[in-house]
């Protein structure tokens, strides 16, 4: 059914399909709920600071320990900011390359990240990915994940023909 409101005419849902967009926005409130647990015990498990954790996810300089408490808790979650998402993402997938890299020793990650390597000149993960914002983290990820990195060129899989010669 049509119906008009203010002069432009709507198409009249029903009642229970208001409940089906609040279900959609509840599920996505708890997967954003569930990113940003699983980021902010990375980021403790790698036991950075308060600036540390603001400088890799973006985050407002004025943003107070307190509010880093609820996103632990799982009372709050991280704003709704395609960087702080993003970022959010790739350490996600930096965890999760950590893990398979060093699958029988979970707090090699947290070493990991504090140590120099030499295709950084030296310098820490860490250092790369404060220093160097969202670029730093797209190294970092691209140093642990090579499909990462061949997905960022552009590559595609080739396939091998035999010529008979």
């Amino acid at each position: 059914r049509l119906r008009t409101v203010t002069g432009v005419q709507t198409c009249a849902l029903p009642i229970w399909w208001g409940l089906v967009g609040v279900v959609f926005m509840s599920e996505q409130q708890q997967a954003l709920g569930d990113i940003t647990q699983a980021v902010m015990q990375l980021l403790d498990s790698w036991q950075l600071e308060t600036r540390e954790i603001q400088g890799v996810l973006c985050l407002p300089e004025k943003m107070r320990t307190r509010a880093l408490n609820k996103f632990r808790e799982g009372t709050d979650v991280f704003p709704d900011d395609p960087a702080v998402l993003r970022r959010a993402g790739y350490l996600l997938r930096i965890s999760d390359a950590l893990r398979t890299t060093y699958p029988m020793n979970p707090r090699m990650s947290g070493r990991w990240v504090r140590q120099g390597h030499r295709r950084f000149g030296r310098r820490t993960p860490l250092s790369i990915i404060l220093n160097d914002g969202e670029s730093g983290l797209i190294a970092v990820l691209s140093e642990l994940d090579c499909t990462f990195s061949w997905d960022l060129t552009g590559s595609t899989a080739t396939t091998y023909r035999r010529t008979d010669s």
